[in-house]
């Protein structure tokens, strides 16, 4: 089992995504992924939107909003500042006001409810899928590796579009009921139809971006997404779940790696009880998962002796997902 045969028959697959619950070694994967395509002469850049600076701590280097930084050869690496973004985004929502409205200075209720608005959850999630909408639609890299955010944060990514359709939809409606009043009420309101034209064409703009993003994320020819799964019972649970959730999305699955799978070959030596016991356990939570998933499981990664820090580990990695 190996990953290299989809890179192998799937070349156009450029949109990489490793999902599945927190701390099962999305990163990781991600990092390793990166690592091996980039020692096969292909620009890689891998990015993550996690707070926690996960992709600093596996390459031990501080890349944390400092756009995107070379590891290696071939291999950059990017993690977005939630707090810069949404600095940014209120600096281009201020310019658009002023030149929308005429003010020269922004109306001291309006910076209030600006500022406030910026420690709400639904900003920070707004800045930073802009913000990965800005690297899926460029074209620099041969691969993106994306470094998913938990489940749910992901699939409320990929049902952003349908948002934006809703509000735009909302809004042309009530364009075309104003304009049944008539000439002269057409008149009157013609300062506030030409303002209300003018968010028309931004939501327009964000949806087209938006939907752009969507709809290479969604793309089976050029995306391709692998759920992590441990041989735990809850997480082959959820996993499942989940996978019938994406499937919703139409997220196009690739199959699923099994990550800290204890080396069988231990079971032969002088080990204690503890571990002997998880070994049993473990053989059949991995036949669980494959009755359920089946030829689906590409991989299966051993659990190492130590954490997944720096380019060697990385490297180890790398080759259990595709030289195995």
């Amino acid at each position: 089992m190996s990953l290299k045969r989809i890179f192998d028959e799937q070349p156009d697959r450029r949109y990489i995504m490793f999902g599945g619950k927190g701390g099962l070694g999305k990163t990781t994967f991600s990092a390793a992924t990166a690592y091996w395509l980039a020692s096969q002469g292909h620009k890689v850049l891998v990015f993550s939107v996690d707070p926690q600076a996960s992709l600093s701590d596996i390459f031990q280097r501080d890349i944390f909003g400092k756009g995107a930084v070379e590891i290696m050869p071939n291999l950059y690496a990017q993690e977005i500042d939630a707090d810069e973004r949404i600095r940014a985004y209120q600096g281009e929502i201020r310019q658009k006001i002023k030149d929308m409205y005429g003010f020269e200075q922004i109306p001291d209720e309006i910076e209030r409810y600006m500022q406030a608005a910026a420690g709400e959850p639904a900003m920070e999630e707004s800045a930073i899928f802009d913000a990965v909408v800005d690297i899926v639609v460029s074209a620099e890299y041969d691969y993106y590796i994306y470094d998913l955010v938990p489940l749910g944060h992901a699939l409320y990514y990929l049902s952003m579009g349908t948002v934006y359709d809703e509000w735009i939809n909302r809004i042309t409606q009530l364009r075309q009921e104003m304009a049944e009043y008539g000439q002269v009420a057409a008149v009157m309101q013609r300062k506030k139809e030409t303002e209300e034209d003018a968010i028309l064409r931004e939501l327009q703009y964000i949806k087209k971006r938006i939907n752009t993003s969507s709809g290479i994320l969604t793309d089976r020819h050029k995306t391709g997404f692998f759920f992590v799964i441990i041989p735990e019972e809850m997480i082959i649970l959820d996993t499942q779940k989940a996978a019938g959730l994406f499937a919703k999305y139409d997220v196009p699955l690739c199959g699923y790696v099994v990550n800290r799978v204890i080396p069988e070959s231990l079971a032969t030596q002088a080990i204690p009880d503890y571990l002997r016991h998880r070994l049993e356990m473990q053989r059949g939570h991995l036949a669980h998962i494959r009755r359920e998933f089946g030829q689906e499981v590409l991989a299966e990664v051993p659990e190492f002796e130590r954490d997944i820090t720096g380019l060697p580990m990385i490297e180890r990695v790398a080759q259990a997902l595709f030289e195995a």
